[in-house]
């Protein structure tokens, strides 16, 4: 199994553009977004709570993150979990109304993905291998992470693997 650094060093190797990550601080986040509201119908509420297939997806995708490192996965759970809200407040709208959200923040989000990738001049990460769909908004949370001044040791793991040599 990969590693947290496995991953994330991949994924960065087609992310370098400083124009393309913050594209992908906008686009990445929609997306997300998009799939918790589009997953949010079918919903059934059982003890007050509003379960779907975004419920599931959330569960999933939660366990990967948790498995590759605990404090990234309590973030992306944090994350999730706001998005399983928007989604099942979207869910609560007319068919029309959640549709026009859910497809407005995908197409929005695939929209700056690419423009991204125009600045990059490389294809996005998941053409070479699906994982990079999951990964994504790991890398995001991981690059404001570093932003913030945290994980540097991660940050210097994974510049290491791209450019070897280069001193840590």
């Amino acid at each position: 199994m990969k590693t947290l650094t496995d991953h994330l060093a991949q994924y960065a190797a087609n992310h370098r553009n400083k124009r393309n990550i913050v594209t992908h601080f906008i686009g990445i986040p929609l997306i997300v977004i998009a799939v918790a509201i589009l997953l949010s119908k079918p919903s059934l509420t059982i003890y007050g709570l509003p379960l779907s297939p975004a419920t599931l997806t959330l569960c999933i995708a939660t366990v990967f993150y948790l498995q590759l490192d605990a404090r990234l996965g309590v973030s992306m759970f944090i994350f999730l979990i706001f998005c399983l809200w928007l989604g099942s407040l979207c869910a609560q709208l007319p068919t029309r109304q959640w549709l026009t959200w859910g497809l407005s923040c995908f197409i929005l989000g695939w929209v700056m993905q690419f423009i991204g990738h125009m600045y990059e001049g490389r294809k996005p990460a998941f053409v070479d291998d699906i994982m990079g769909l999951a990964i994504g908004p790991l890398f995001v949370m991981a690059e404001l992470a570093f932003a913030c001044g945290l994980r540097q040791s991660l940050k210097d793991d994974i510049e290491q693997r791209l450019n070897p040599n280069i001193s840590p």
